[in-house]
């Protein structure tokens, strides 16, 4: 606590009284007064200069200024906040800061355990492919005829896709189309990092199959799968992966409808029980996440409808509930 100052009294004394000691001598001859006379003293030392009280005036009238300046300077600066404050500040940061969107923050929550899954197997020798393959390499300024090793056959793209790891030891969900007949199977994680992967589970009435990566990442991320039990028409949804390789690219959109059925063109399959959503998916995004505003997986994406030959997408997709999903993967469903 700081102590308040302390002022001495004012050195000055009244001029009417007469010094302690003073004598009054008298005049022998006529016996007037005559003026006092001081008996004789050692010279004072010289006193310290000390404030009077119009000092103290003058000292106590600038302190109460500068006061009153601070009080007209910062009104506030003692005021308590109040939530009208508070809310002005926040309402004062969305309109001057720009904030990620809700399927920015998701996708970025999801992202470390995307992987591109990519299929592959032994390109085809039949003459017509032969054939081709002269004409390309004539256009290349390549020799028409391949070398004898390559004339044996070599690896090619078999099928491109997305996984999701849910187990932070290397497993993978991804759609059982994306590697079915790959002869050998690569996963590129989020960091860059390729891997060959083996398929160690399939369900096939879900379309999905559990892949196990051989080399990992030093931190991967695995991704939270969320049920569906509470999942509704409306909802928001995000889905993430490789559509024609590219990516990862995210889209998004709402859930369009749940319990679907959906059969592939060729009629050789039916699926069941699928979340139907509009976020766009192409060919690659198969076997990728569905995901919520929360970057939980809800499922995977497995399908589109296409009345055309195109292969493009219209606005309908669908899912595999994550509840199928984890089963294949040996998981109890939620």
């Amino acid at each position: 606590m700081r102590r308040p100052a302390f002022y001495s009294r004012s050195p000055r004394e009244p001029r009417s009284a007469a010094p302690s000691g003073a004598t009054f001598a008298q005049n022998a001859s006529d016996g007037s007064d005559t003026t006092p006379t001081q008996p004789a003293q050692p010279a004072a030392a010289p006193q310290r200069w000390q404030p009077g009280r119009r000092s103290f005036a003058l000292l106590l009238a600038l302190v109460v200024g500068m006061g009153a300046t601070g009080a007209v300077m910062w009104p506030k600066a003692n005021r308590q906040l109040t939530q009208k404050d508070i809310d002005q500040a926040v309402l004062r940061t969305l309109h001057t800061a720009t904030l990620p969107s809700p399927a920015a923050k998701a996708a970025e929550i999801i992202r470390p355990s995307v992987v591109r899954v990519v299929g592959y197997g032994t390109e085809k020798t039949t003459p017509e492919a032969k054939a081709e393959k002269r004409g390309r390499n004539l256009a290349k300024g390549k020799p028409a005829e391949a070398p004898a090793d390559e004339a044996a056959g070599q690896q090619v793209e078999r099928g491109v896709g997305t996984g999701v790891v849910i187990v932070d030891k290397g497993i993978i969900l991804t759609n059982l189309h994306v590697v079915a007949g790959s002869e050998t199977i690569k996963v590129t994680f989020f960091d860059g990092l390729e891997s060959p992967a083996t398929i160690t589970g399939v369900q096939p009435e879900n379309d999905l199959a559990v892949l196990q990566a051989q080399k990992l990442p030093d931190d991967l991320i695995p991704a939270t799968m969320r049920s569906t039990a509470d999942l509704q028409p409306g909802d928001q949804v995000v889905a993430v992966g490789f559509p024609f390789g590219i990516g990862p690219s995210v889209s998004a959109g709402v859930v369009s409808g749940l319990n679907r059925s959906f059969r592939s063109p060729e009629g050789k399959q039916e699926l069941a029980n699928l979340i139907q959503f509009d976020a766009a998916a192409n060919p690659g995004n198969s076997g990728g996440p569905l995901i919520n505003m929360d970057g939980e997986v809800l499922g995977i994406v497995t399908a589109i409808l296409n009345p055309t030959q195109q292969r493009t997408f219209i606005g309908i997709g669908f899912a595999v509930p994550i509840e199928n999903a984890a089963t294949a993967a040996g998981s109890p469903p939620f």
